[in-house]
């Protein structure tokens, strides 16, 4: 007899999950299915762990430093295993989490590969089991949640292959830290992991098919990084395309890119795949469903409704961004809409944020955008070299940059590049969620000393009247 519930989710990330304790909490029967691990990639193989590893990164690259502050350190090594094996510990801990709070909120967890078939009110959910045999769940509705992987090119050779070619998941875990590497792809993946690895000696090489670095980031924000990077020792090769990688007998990889009409060819000891991911939506049943794929990505509605009758999708799989907490967005805004509440703004502004170093964050419109557009806009800027804060931490890189549509003064966009600048962003992507225009926020006490106060004098200098410049 096939098992009932109110809600079935397919994939435990911090889409699923946060979905599955939403909907318990609002008194719906639920089951969420798991092929691999709790909490998906992002706490097991992505957002988390990769910040314990760069964490270890900044700490150790902030030891030659030291004497700026007045402090002798000597000798100064590193235990690559260790660092791994703490990475791999906080993501441990986050995954007993995420099992804790299934277990308070009553959900049911279960472990095993799910493929969907035709049924009513809502597909019927057939899971081969990890422990053997299979088990057909039947629920009103069913929320895709599975995420996405990182994608390959494997006409040119770039087909991970856990040794010297690598995907994220494999330069997470490696047995050593490779001497030379090439990072194919400048994306906040591609960055992240070239900023670990730089900082921990590497001599690291970043390609990028696009003109520049960060290709979504604000060109002012890019141009900074760049040279920000460069200065540390990382190299880049722009508008270049990738032609053929191959994996010498002798070792090592050797990458040939074309750029201009010119062909260089670049070696490492590994190459790291970051250009990009695909949804994982294969091998489910959803075309005989009828489900709209577009781009490997499930085709969603307002509220992540695919078409099929009580069948909805969110997060990876459902496009872009491709960001944690814009899966758990949807995500509670779909079992909302499900539940018949009001539920909250799905355009809410989403914040991204690459956790490098210096850090990137930004939110809303660039100033290229909203040229497109023909939105007229005020664009305020402040340097950290001049805010007090940063100057008594030795972070002075970097600046905010604030823009404001001209006529209602609403804010649209912030970018910022600098110290800390990931935990500042959530301030100016509140503003933007309550509509703040630059009245309020000019009226907003910034407390002193705090590297924040450069968020009010972006603004400020926005309409002519920074204090500090």
């Amino acid at each position: 007899m096939a098992d009932s519930f109110d809600v079935i989710i397919i994939g435990s990330g911090p889409g699923g999950y946060v979905t599955a304790i939403r909907a318990s909490q609002l008194g719906l029967k639920t089951a969420i299915i798991e092929k691999e691990a709790l909490g998906g990639v992002c706490l097991n193989w992505g957002c988390i762990p990769t910040k314990a590893l760069l964490k270890t990164g900044e700490a150790y690259e902030q030891l030659s430093h030291l004497a700026d502050y007045g402090i002798k350190v000597e000798k100064a090594s590193f235990d690559f295993t260790g660092i791994i094996k703490r990475s791999r510990k906080v993501a441990a801990q986050l995954n007993a989490g995420v099992a804790f709070l299934m277990k308070k909120h009553k959900i049911e967890v279960v472990e095993g590969t799910a493929k969907l078939e035709k049924g009513s009110p809502a597909p019927k959910v057939v899971v081969a089991l990890k422990a053997g045999g299979a088990r057909t769940l039947t629920g009103k509705h069913v929320i895709l949640a599975t995420g996405a992987r990182a994608r390959t090119i494997p006409a040119v050779g770039l087909e991970p292959d856990g040794d010297r070619i690598w995907t994220y998941r494999e330069a997470m875990a490696p047995k050593s830290a490779p001497k030379s590497l090439i990072v194919i792809g400048s994306g906040a993946i591609g960055i992240e992991f070239a900023s670990f690895y730089r900082a921990l000696g590497g001599e690291v090489t970043v390609i990028e098919t696009l003109p520049r670095i960060l290709p979504v980031e604000d060109e002012e924000v890019s141009t900074t990084a760049r040279k920000a990077f460069e200065k540390r020792g990382m190299k880049f090769r722009v508008g270049a395309q990738v032609e053929k990688v191959e994996k010498p007998k002798t070792g090592g990889v050797r990458v040939t890119t074309s750029s201009g009409g010119k062909s260089e060819t670049l070696e490492a000891e590994v190459a790291i795949v970051a250009v990009g991911i695909v949804g994982n939506v294969e091998d489910m049943g959803l075309e005989a469903l009828g489900v709209k794929i577009n781009r490997t990505h499930v085709v969603t509605d307002d509220h992540g409704g695919t078409g099929v009758p009580g069948l909805y999708a969110i997060g990876d799989v459902a496009g872009p961004p491709w960001l944690a907490h814009k899966a758990s967005h949807e995500g509670v805004h779909c079992i909302e809409h499900i539940a018949g509440l009001a539920p909250s703004n799905l355009n809410a502004p989403i914040p991204g944020c690459t956790y490098s170093t210096p850090q990137i964050a930004s939110v809303g419109i660039t100033e290229a955008g909203a040229k497109e557009k023909g939105i007229a806009v005020k664009i305020g800027r402040f340097p950290f070299r001049v805010n007090g804060k940063a100057i008594a931490s030795g972070e002075t890189e970097g600046f905010v940059k604030t823009i404001f549509d001209e006529k209602t003064g609403a804010l649209l966009g912030a970018h910022l590049i600098g110290g800390e600048v990931t935990e500042m962003i959530q301030g100016f992507a509140l503003a933007m969620t309550l509509e703040a225009t630059e009245a309020e926020l000019i009226a907003t006490v910034f407390p002193h000393p705090t590297m924040s106060e450069a968020m009010h004098e972006a603004t400020l200098d926005a309409y002519g009247r920074v204090l500090h410049i």
